[in-house]
């Protein structure tokens, strides 16, 4: 872009997620996509880990948790403004409702609130989580402007049977219509599909009641990672003005590439997936460059 284009400073987002060595997911995945985004990310590590959790044994971990108020009180002494507040893996109870605070403190008129329901896939909750983690993230969720579950988040934040698909657009819409009640203004829910053969992702804009289905062809296996990378092409997407629809279809053919990239590669799965190389068709797309 020329720099006679350029005007003012980037948009900036509050990134709090947990960052892992090893594995890319969390914020390691959404720092440098938010980045070749053209957005000024301002990172909060809720924990640092040697690697991810999924397919790892042996794995440091080191809790943040009380870190996080100093690190929310030195921010708002330097006044810093958020055109968005991303939140994703919470490690527990007490860094959901310190979130909840730093929401609170920092939300804006200007500010929009990305959260990522991190608890599970598959029909499970993640191991380090129960019952209390499952009713915090459901009030964390009412202050969200942007919710991101996939299909198990939302059955535990509904609290109603985990249904593996295929799904029909009645049942969808009603899912997404339960998740808009509990607060938040826009829905993107990933993992639906109304067929074996594909997958993707449905929205709900709470205010026109209106839904879309954005799907691709299924690429068979299991990837890490793919929810954060999802999560962070659509609040990129939604960041440069795309609309709810558009913006859920951009991330949802962009994580496919990177699916396909790892493929062609055959990189271990649990090592995460080839976003890297998908970065210059968003920035692209994006009219970055």
């Amino acid at each position: 872009m020329a720099l006679e284009k350029l005007h003012g400073p980037l948009p900036r987002v509050a990134a709090i997620h947990d960052i892992s060595g090893f594995g890319k997911c969390s914020m390691t995945v959404a720092l440098p996509i938010l980045s070749a985004a053209g957005l000024e990310v301002c990172c909060m590590p809720t924990a640092v880990l040697s690697t991810h959790t999924g397919g790892f044994e042996g794995f440091t971990y080191r809790d943040l948790t009380e870190d996080l108020p100093a690190f929310a009180a030195h921010w708002k002494s330097l006044d810093l403004k958020f055109s968005a507040i991303y939140s994703g893996f919470l490690g527990s109870p007490q860094q959901v409702a310190t979130v909840s605070a730093f929401i609170d403190d920092f939300n804006s008129p200007d500010t929009l609130v990305y959260i990522d329901p991190v608890m599970g896939d598959r029909g499970v909750l993640y191991s380090v989580f129960d019952d209390a983690m499952v009713r915090g993230m459901r009030e964390l969720c009412k202050k969200a402007d942007v919710l991101l579950p996939n299909m198990t988040e939302a059955a535990f934040l509904l609290d109603v049977p985990y249904d593996e698909g295929p799904y029909t657009e009645d049942g969808l819409l009603k899912i997404l219509k339960a998740l808009a009640d509990m607060g938040p203004k826009k829905i993107v829910l990933t993992g639906v599909s109304l067929d074996v053969d594909t997958v993707g992702a449905a929205c709900y804009d709470a205010k026109t009641g209106e839904m879309s289905l954005s799907t691709e062809a299924n690429v068979p296996g299991q990837f890490h990672g793919t929810g954060d990378v999802f999560a962070s092409f659509c609040l990129a997407a939604l960041e440069r003005g795309m609309t709810l629809k558009d913006a859920s279809a951009f991330a949802v053919a962009l994580t496919r590439q990177c699916i396909l990239r790892t493929v062609a590669r055959d990189t271990p799965r649990r090592e995460g997936v080839d976003f890297e190389g998908v970065l210059p068709e968003m920035m692209v797309r994006l009219g970055l460059v």
